[in-house]
């Protein structure tokens, strides 16, 4: 398992190492934007504004962030976005993950009341199991998104304030610590906002590591779903049988289940394995190279769309899940 590097510094303590560079111009040292954000960190959350000038005099501005915000793999069709995920190596490396953390992700179901399949599911979706937790500085990825990238810039900046009151929360060195693309940090790829309000001390060792602390890891990807009302043994999705041509009004505009299952199999649905007719439903449609395919969804579905909004997401883990938990059991 890839080890990352431990992220122990006090925010104050680096920083204060850090203002040799005081003065120095950044790519956002000058900004009107950072500046005002700044004004705002301290008097909303008490921090010194020296350190905080620092720290944005060595953030830089990553085109490569903006270019690859807008091309997210999400944009695929399920066909192509499957291949990505269902394949024998992330299967293999979740049945080993399994094997490695039993006794954890046991745990973690009991106390949680989450599948632990969906839990290394999620896991092996986001960072392959903790292969690949990010190789942007989060500070460089959530800076570049709050003053540069408008669209949706109100939400990063968001992100970035939380992220800072994270890092002295959790003592995280905010100027190395590292993430995704959009500052999304861990083996479960947490927003900072996530981090600070689904993330446990599951181990109560008095801090919460998604980097390396492998409970807290585990504990807070299952508090995550626990919060967002996960049921334990009730299904999650079922594909649709039916030979005949599905009506397009039957479609549901959203994952979020509206009507009971019995609503589409008086319309003539049939699903495998069946789902009780009185359980909300949601019928999503996905694109395959040969047409359609449909599939029946219950509200644990929509629970992982809470983690990301993508139905193809969803999906995605779900089917990694089903295979992990087949191959686990052989």
């Amino acid at each position: 398992m890839h080890k990352h590097k431990s992220i122990k510094i006090l925010f104050t303590t680096l920083l204060a190492v850090l203002s040799i560079g005081t003065g120095c111009a950044g790519d956002f040292s000058d900004n009107p934007q950072v500046q005002k954000f700044i004004d705002e960190m301290v008097v909303k959350h008490d921090f010194d504004r020296q350190q905080l000038e620092n720290l944005f005099a060595q953030a830089k501005k990553r085109d490569d962030i903006l270019k690859a915000i807008s091309r997210p793999a999400e944009g695929k069709a399920w066909y192509e976005y499957r291949q990505i995920f269902i394949k024998p190596r992330r299967i293999e490396g979740g049945v080993e993950f399994w094997q490695q953390n039993a006794a954890l992700l046991a745990k973690a179901e009991k106390e949680f009341g989450v599948d632990a399949a969906i839990i290394v599911a999620i896991i092996g979706v986001e960072t392959r199991y903790g292969a690949n937790t990010g190789s942007y500085r989060v500070i460089d990825a959530l800076s570049t998104l709050a003053f540069d990238y408008p669209r949706r810039g109100k939400f990063f900046r968001s992100e970035l304030e939380q992220f800072l009151i994270l890092s002295k929360e959790e003592q995280v060195d905010a100027a190395s610590a590292k993430g995704s693309y959009a500052g999304a940090m861990g083996y479960g790829q947490f927003i900072p906002s996530s981090y600070r309000h689904y993330a446990v001390d599951f181990d109560k060792d008095g801090k919460r590591d998604l980097w390396e602390n492998m409970d807290d890891i585990i504990g807070s990807v299952a508090n995550y779903f626990h919060q967002h009302h996960w049921k334990l043994g009730e299904p999650v999705a079922s594909k649709v049988i039916s030979k005949a041509a599905v009506p397009a009004d039957l479609v549901s505009g959203s994952v979020k289940p509206s009507e009971k299952a019995g609503h589409f199999y008086d319309a003539g649905i049939e699903v495998s394995p069946p789902l009780p007719a009185g359980m909300p439903a949601a019928l999503l449609k996905l694109e395959q190279r040969d047409g359609p395919e449909y599939w029946l969804v219950a509200d644990n579905f929509y629970v992982i769309t809470r983690y990301n909004r993508s139905p193809l997401y969803a999906m995605a883990v779900f089917q990694l899940s089903e295979a992990i938990r087949d191959a686990y059991k052989q």
